[in-house]
């Protein structure tokens, strides 16, 4: 995969992209990234990449022309160009899945008050917001974007059952980790992790990925039709109560009929 930001501040990108695990995965062939300064497509000897707005208001936007320029000189047949902007389609783990598929991403960043709306009208392929709140620039939201998507892709993390495992991979947050010690200030790991079974560390993790996703997210939880784990635990002792009193009822109708017989 290639990925190119467009931003008007590339000392914000570069280094959030190129060390740890995402630097890795460059170096392994996995991505590759180009980051570029909207102001080298600038208009006159001061490089001009904004303006007032019509209509008048506080702030500057960024002109479309600029942004034209600068998406042309990275645009390719097999591009995908997103603008970073709060009303756009709300990111989520599908939408990094989906992004993953893509061969090469362009990203725009906003800055100021934004970027004219033309931008969004006709230049780009879909616009993308992180959350519902204000950022100063795009440029933290690329970033983002970028880490959730490299991650996905083939080799980019050594091993690709890492990703099978983690929070929202499955639409679940993900079970807690525990590493030694063991016995931390009173606090103990759970001993079914410690029993070398790994058909019951499967099953608790999962249960602990359930009943953690209903306890922090109950909207996920209630998308993916999941059942309350507490309801789950009062039901399966309810029945267990009701199978002992059945089973008592049956022991006690068998000594009645020896007394009787």
């Amino acid at each position: 995969m290639r990925v190119d930001i467009l931003t008007l501040f590339p000392e914000m990108v570069t280094p959030a992209l190129t060390g740890s695990i995402l630097g890795r995965a460059a170096k392994a062939g996995a991505w590759s990234l180009g980051v570029h300064d909207v102001r080298d497509h600038g208009l006159g000897k001061h490089r001009t990449v904004d303006d007032a707005p019509f209509g008048g208001g506080s702030g500057m936007v960024m002109r479309p022309d600029v942004v034209a320029a600068a998406i042309a000189e990275v645009r390719r047949p097999e591009s995908y160009v997103v603008l970073l902007e709060a009303s756009g389609t709300r990111f989520t783990q599908a939408v990094a899945q989906r992004l993953s598929e893509r061969p090469h991403l362009v990203f725009v960043c906003g800055h100021y008050e934004g970027v004219d709306a033309r931008v969004r009208d006709v230049l780009v392929d879909e616009a993308i917001s992180i959350g519902d709140y204000v950022l100063t620039g795009g440029e933290l939201a690329a970033c983002v974007i970028v880490d959730a998507v490299v991650r996905l892709l083939p080799g980019a993390l050594g091993n690709d059952a890492s990703i099978v495992d983690e929070s929202f991979s499955a639409g679940l947050l993900e079970y807690p980790h525990y590493t030694r010690p063991r016995d931390f200030e009173g606090h103990l790991v759970p001993d079914v992790l410690l029993s070398g079974d790994h058909g019951k560390v499967a099953t608790w993790r999962k249960r602990a990925a359930e009943a953690r996703t209903w306890a922090l997210r109950p909207d996920l939880a209630a998308a993916l039709g999941l059942r309350d784990p507490a309801l789950v635990a009062a039901e399966t002792q309810a029945l267990a109560e009701a199978k002992e009193a059945r089973a008592q009822a049956r022991r006690a109708a068998r000594a009645a009929r020896r007394e009787g017989g």
